[in-house]
């Protein structure tokens, strides 16, 4: 549950970087008072954090994949 929760806040923070990339857009900011609001950094800081935590979803044993053994 953690690995899907950490995943969809990932996904979230990326489009609102390609917000802000193709439109000068920050969603967050623009939702929440501003980059400085604490509600605003709250939610910087989490979607972070989702983010860490999906780099160890790269390093994990696939659970019911084939291990490429053509045996």
């Amino acid at each position: 549950m953690l690995d899907r929760i950490s995943l969809l806040l990932s996904i979230i923070g990326g489009i609102n970087w390609l917000l802000v990339g193709l439109f000068r857009f920050d969603l967050v900011a623009y939702l929440f008072g501003g980059q400085a609001a604490t509600i605003s950094r709250v939610i910087y800081t989490v979607v972070g954090i989702a983010a860490l935590w999906c780099i160890s979803l790269l390093f994990r044993e696939r659970v019911g994949e084939p291990d490429g053994d053509m045996r």
